[in-house]
């Protein structure tokens, strides 16, 4: 069964669609951090990397269901064969088996909330294969507007499903989306809460233990690498004062959390057969 956390009457669900390497060294990606640094993150989070010394994703999204009625997306994952996604990313996911494994049929999803347009977090908001036709999208306007270059071929090509929306947004009763720009223009994250108790999806605000240990490092696939460094630091300084549960994309658990300023992570390792470390 997918790992999944309650607050009050509302559940967050992780999905996993898919696991694969990354498509360039991770020392390439983050070329400032140093051996203590990756020794920390390896540390942290063991099942990020393999045992040739590759850096190995998660491709997540959260569902957000709340009592037993209607169910928010956040983020569509990498998708069906033939997705934008198929040029780097382990296409065909398995979000549909997913979902039916929560218990969480194709027409409860109202509402997919897309943290950002990159290729590997659209692929099951697709036009013509996406399983939630009725489901409006939503997305932050620096996004749309960033990404219309690709209008015609993608989802930006059918505007009656958008719910395009400006900075931090209400989305429903202890959902808010939370403007967290840098990693695109447009990046957004989202706030859940129920009483004292919250979770914040973070899409690709931090994409490996590295930037939660050491949210200063730069990250060479960040659009404006000082914009999410600030970012990144000034939200999770706000989440460890909320004592805030972070639920991430591409790491090997799901959920982690930060702690007095140290990060640390929540819940059991994910399982592992084929030896990776």
């Amino acid at each position: 069964m997918p790992s999944s956390r309650v607050l009050g009457d509302l559940t967050v669900i992780a999905l996993q669609d898919a696991e694969g390497p990354f498509f360039e060294p991770r020392e390439a990606a983050f070329e400032s951090a140093t051996a203590r640094h990756w020794a920390a993150a390896d540390a942290f989070d063991p099942a990020s990397r393999t045992s040739d010394g590759r850096w190995w994703l998660r491709f997540r999204t959260f569902a957000i269901r709340y009592g037993h009625g209607p169910v928010t997306l956040v983020d569509a994952g990498i998708g069906p064969a033939g997705a934008p996604a198929e040029s780097w990313a382990p296409v065909p996911g398995h979000l549909p088996a997913e979902l039916e494994a929560a218990g969480i049929a194709p027409g409860d999803v109202t509402a997919i909330v897309l943290t950002h347009l990159h290729t590997d977090h659209i692929g099951w908001a697709m036009p013509g294969t996406t399983p939630f036709p009725q489901a409006r999208v939503v997305v932050q306007r620096a996004d749309v507007e960033a990404f219309a270059a690709i209008r015609g071929k993608d989802l930006l090509a059918e505007p009656d499903r958008l719910d395009i929306i400006d900075g931090d947004t209400d989305l429903g009763p202890g959902v808010r989306a939370i403007a967290t720009p840098g990693h695109t223009p447009g990046h957004q994250s989202v706030l859940v809460r129920a009483g004292d108790e919250s979770i914040l999806v973070t899409g690709d605000l931090l994409v490996h233990a590295i930037q939660l240990l050491h949210p200063e490092l730069g990250y060479r696939h960040d659009m404006d690498a000082d914009q999410a460094r600030a970012t990144r630091e000034a939200t999770l300084q706000a989440a460890t004062r909320r004592g805030s549960l972070l639920a991430v994309s591409h790491l090997g658990k799901p959920f982690c959390r930060t702690k007095e300023g140290k990060a640390e992570p929540d819940g059991p390792a994910p399982h592992n057969p084929t030896g990776r470390r």
